[in-house]
């Protein structure tokens, strides 16, 4: 059996691209569009959890930030998150 290099997961995503979507990914849909996953409602995040997650790469952040928020561990990504929003601002200036 292979082990796992550092880079990479067996699922073929990077970690720190995982945490760089984890941090700045945004709800493609519905009442929260266009809002950051880690800054969705706590109750909107609960709610997935129990009526189910959406296929795909949303589903799997969102169950990852249902896990997050649910042990407090947010202020974690703050750091990536300030790097996506000054990233964001350099290209609205262009």
């Amino acid at each position: 059996m292979d082990r796992m290099t550092d880079s990479a997961r067996d699922d073929g995503i990077a970690p720190d691209r995982e945490l760089h979507d984890l941090a700045n990914y945004r709800m493609p849909f519905g009442k929260y569009k266009g809002v950051r996953l880690l800054e969705l409602p706590e109750a909107y995040v609960v709610w997935f959890s129990r009526k189910g997650y959406p296929a795909g790469k949303l589903g799997r952040l969102l169950r990852q930030v249902y896990d997050i928020k649910l042990n407090g561990l947010e202020d974690l990504l703050d750091p990536l998150r300030r790097q996506g929003r000054a990233r964001e601002d350099d290209e609205g200036s262009r």
